[in-house]
């Protein structure tokens, strides 16, 4: 049935930019659950399942390592993702350039083309931590103008962009595609374009998808 449609959202990221503890966090917001504690949490090698129910949809998530010489398995994910979920350590500027080029890299892959996008500028609660702002000029996500995203500085996770996320991934051509594919035909939703919005420490574009 289409109430009982999985959305697959990959969470990727550089390794130490909090992919992990992220998770955790979804998991205690949406499942009334304890989350592990961060001091619990090891670097993940391969693939770490999470699966948590948001605006009636279930949402799988697959959180994959970020160190280099993992980050080659990523694209294997690719085809079957319905959004992607991209964490920055906005703490560690030193690893900025390694973070944009990972991102990069993603955004190019054509197994994700018209993917939802939405970039987490983790860690902000420790002193080094540079603003969303300047975080965002870094990145050059004006480059980003043809893909649906969301760029949201985060320390203390509270779940509101899992729901934008549901909301797009429920519009977007790319999960109507795969719906296709999965022979799991849902009701047409119609979208219509929006203007750019920006509040806070987030900033959301929204067009056709």
């Amino acid at each position: 049935m289409f109430s009982k449609l999985e959305l697959h959202v990959l969470i990727l990221g550089i390794d130490k930019a909090g992919k992990t503890t992220l998770l955790e966090k979804m998991k205690s917001v949406y499942l009334n659950v304890e989350g592990l504690p961060p001091d619990r949490i090891v670097p993940t090698v391969g693939l770490n399942i999470g699966r948590i129910e948001v605006a009636n949809r279930k949402l799988v998530f697959w959180d994959l390592g970020g160190q280099l010489g993992l980050r080659s398995i990523w694209e294997k994910y690719y085809e079957e993702a319905h959004a992607v979920v991209f964490v920055i350590d906005a703490s560690s500027p030193s690893r900025f350039e390694d973070a944009k080029s990972a991102l990069e890299k993603v955004l190019r892959h054509e197994d994700l083309k018209g993917a939802p996008l939405l970039i987490l500028a983790n860690k902000q609660d420790l002193p080094d931590a540079v603003s969303s702002e300047e975080l965002a000029r870094y990145l050059d996500l004006k480059k980003l103008d043809e893909r649906v995203y969301m760029f949201e500085a985060v320390s203390a996770y509270d779940g509101e962009s899992a729901e934008w996320l549901v909301e797009v991934m429920e519009r977007s051509k790319r999960t109507e595609m795969l719906r296709l594919r999965a022979g799991a035909m849902g009701p047409a939703v119609s979208y219509e374009a929006q203007s750019p919005v920006s509040h806070g420490a987030s900033f959301i574009q929204t067009c056709p998808i």
